[in-house]
């Protein structure tokens, strides 16, 4: 393996594995990786898009929509994260009755 470029980002681990990826624009999928390359092209299978509030576009409306075999381009992603082992919290930071 001399000469060759090492990733930030291991992949590998999450191949048929369940991710999220957080895209620019606010898009948020979910989905199983079945492939990806050096530019962080990703394909996913089984993707499902959360969306957004209309009014508020940081917040998600619960609604989903069901997008099946995707590629998603490397310069949109902005984080992939598995989806095994990750719960949402309430902010810590948000004072009661705020």
């Amino acid at each position: 393996m001399a000469g060759r470029k090492e990733t930030a980002l291991d992949l590998a681990k999450f191949v048929d594995k369940g991710v999220q990826v957080k895209l620019t624009g606010g898009r948020q999928v979910t989905g199983t990786l079945k492939g990806y390359d050096q530019l962080l092209n990703l394909v996913l299978d089984e993707a499902i898009e959360t969306e957004r509030e209309q009014d508020d576009p940081l917040k998600l409306s619960g609604k989903t929509r069901q997008l099946g075999l995707i590629v998603c381009r490397g310069t949109a992603v902005m984080l992939v994260s598995p989806t095994d082992g990750t719960d949402e919290i309430a902010n810590p930071f948000l004072a009661d009755g705020a």
